[in-house]
């Protein structure tokens, strides 16, 4: 056997071994889940159609949402373009289950919706279409009861409207 033919033997040999570790000890893992979407049942359809904040939280919750110095939203006051505002919320309730966005003035308030998984840390991210000035609130649910947090943004530029 010639040097490089060894080599090359020598070379594949540990690719081989590399691998055969990485696999056994579970680095790379032998099989790949799929990510699934949530049955269709848990989706709040109504919710997202109807109009009016305190509406909608009744509809997706089933109760009434308390005024909570413990919920942070950080979003523009001044928005330069209704299409596009950034909002971000975060709370220090414990136990929390759920963060919901709303829109005021909106034709449908509810614009986004979050479950919020055990061990999850409280803090969501999104950007918000608005037609017009309006407020927007923060719903965290926490311990099974609902929380709220609002702040008033204006658009200057069209957003829903046009």
């Amino acid at each position: 056997m010639t040097d490089q033919r060894r080599r090359g033997f020598l070379k594949g040999m540990l690719g081989v071994g590399v691998a055969g570790f990485a696999l056994g000890s579970g680095i790379v893992p032998l099989r790949v889940e799929a990510a699934t979407a949530p049955d269709a049942s848990e989706w709040p359809e109504k919710a997202f159609k109807t109009p009016g904040v305190d509406e909608t939280i009744a509809e997706l919750y089933g109760m009434e949402a308390t005024e909570s110095d413990q919920i942070t939203m950080d979003l523009p006051t001044i928005a330069q373009n209704g299409a596009v505002v950034p909002v971000s919320v975060e709370t220090t309730l414990p136990n929390v289950t759920g963060i919901a966005l709303l829109v005021a003035k909106n034709p449908n308030a509810l614009a986004a919706y979050f479950d919020v998984p055990e061990g999850t840390l409280p803090f969501v991210s999104n950007r918000l279409k608005m037609a017009e000035t309006t407020d927007v609130v923060a719903v965290v649910i926490s311990d099974g009861k609902a929380y709220k947090a609002t702040q008033n943004v204006k658009v200057t530029v069209g957003g829903c409207g046009g």
